[in-house]
């Protein structure tokens, strides 16, 4: 797993289950032209992923790196 920015992994996402707010997902897994989230409610135990998809244009032409 690439570590992300803290800026980056979205917060307090509701449980799909039982809208309970999520503080942080469990697992973060970039790929390319996507992110999953893995979240975990602990309020109800469910458990759900979440795929940010992004533009063609932004995985066409990535940023090098420093």
């Amino acid at each position: 797993m690439t570590p992300a920015d803290i800026d980056d992994i979205p917060t307090q996402n509701p449980c799909a289950q039982c809208g309970t707010p999520i503080p942080f997902p469990d697992w973060i897994e970039p790929g390319e032209g996507r992110v999953s989230y893995l979240w975990t409610c602990h309020a109800c135990g469910y458990r759900f992923e979440a795929v940010a998809i992004f533009e063609r244009e932004a995985v066409e032409h990535p940023p090098l790196a420093a």
